[in-house]
């Protein structure tokens, strides 16, 4: 921005200013700048265009989580979830126009893969969802760092519909948008980045972007890994390790969050629990047992509570930190990997599961 401001024969504090506007005071509305001269607003008009997703429908949970399908330019849909807490407000944020990637009980992965989503469909998503609670009147326990406002969404995690390092550049353009102290001015420490595991593109966001790092891993060895989530027959178990061990580097102090979702009776035996655990051996980790949350169309099922905490208990007592997370706004399809929006999918991947799923009932 600064650069584009130059090159019209402007100084280059006015990108400051745009962004103030935008995201701290939330004018879209050029005209009402108004510290930028007439002649400034009215090129900025003609040569570009401020655009927000459109709230196409807005669910609230019993438990308080919102979710929001937000429509885009080209008519695709997404959604986006915010979780609220006593200390913090939570928004799980889309990288892409359905996954493209196809971990097996995943709702956003069934539906298939339209496109990425741009970095201003990536931060849309944020200025949308704030400015939605704060007309609800929702307001977090502490001020944002900028003054004393209080914004409703005080964590991102990159972890809605999408693999967020499948469209690098634009969510790490995104991400350090959202830290910027001229937008929401997010701490690191308040940005989190879910992936399925793409290897090299950890070890890129480890330079790019050194936010916090989630790992959606859900099996402690290749052969169930194979089955759950694909993407491990190109980048296993112990190549994935060294990349986690790469991107903590030095610093023991920073955790990586390895997310496990609770599938009964095929990775919630004890067995599987202290594999778990010595993988975690040597790794500065948190465990997320994530119980799975179902949706129409699939044979999996959520584990016991008993079998849970039984594994809990086994990874507790061989010292790898884990917690249960607690389910929210499953009564909306809100909770995790239950998010779909509305897309052409240009994969036809969910034409073929569908296919499937009638052979086999018929079969």
């Amino acid at each position: 921005m600064n650069q584009y401001f130059a090159d019209m024969g402007e100084k280059p504090f006015r990108s400051q200013q745009i962004l103030q506007w935008i995201y701290q005071r939330k004018v879209t509305d050029v005209d009402n700048m108004t510290n930028l001269s007439k002649a400034l607003r009215l090129r900025l008009k003609e040569t570009t265009n401020l655009a927000l997703p459109k709230v196409v429908n807005q669910q609230i949970s019993k438990d308080g989580t919102c979710k929001w399908l937000m429509q885009l330019s080209d008519g695709n849909s997404i959604e986006t979830v915010f979780i609220p807490e006593e200390d913090r407000g939570t928004l799980c944020v889309s990288s892409q126009v359905g996954c493209s990637l196809n971990c097996t009980f995943c709702a956003t992965a069934r539906q298939g893969f339209s496109r990425h989503l741009t970095v201003d469909e990536i931060i849309g998503q944020l200025w949308v969802a704030n400015d939605a609670l704060e007309a609800m009147g929702v307001a977090t326990a502490k001020p944002d760092v900028i003054s004393d406002h209080r914004r409703p969404v005080t964590n991102v995690v990159m972890m809605g519909m999408g693999e967020p390092l499948a469209n690098f550049d634009n969510v790490v353009a995104a991400m350090n948008l959202m830290m910027d102290d001229f937008t929401f001015g997010l701490s690191r420490r308040r940005v989190t980045l879910s992936t399925a595991g793409m290897v090299p593109a950890i070890d890129q966001l480890a330079e790019a972007c050194p936010v916090s790092l989630a790992v959606s891993l859900h099996a402690p060895n290749d052969a169930l890994r194979d089955q759950l989530v694909p993407l491990n027959k190109k980048y296993p178990i112990q190549t994935l390790m060294e990349a986690c061990r790469r991107f903590v580097g030095d610093s023991m102090r920073q955790r990586i969050t390895f997310e496990y979702v609770m599938l009964q009776e095929l990775n919630d035996t004890p067995s599987l629990a202290k594999e778990l655990a010595a993988l975690m051996a040597d790794m500065p980790a948190k465990v997320n047992l994530i119980p799975f949350n179902p949706f129409e169309g699939i044979d999996y099922r959520r584990s016991s509570k008993s079998r849970i905490d039984r594994f809990r208990d086994i990874l507790l007592s061989r010292n790898v930190f884990t917690v249960t997370r607690k389910t929210r706004g499953d009564d909306i399809d809100a909770a995790c990997g239950q998010l779909a929006g509305d897309f052409v999918d240009r994969t036809r991947r969910s034409e073929r599961m569908q296919r499937e799923s009638i052979r086999v009932s018929l079969s």
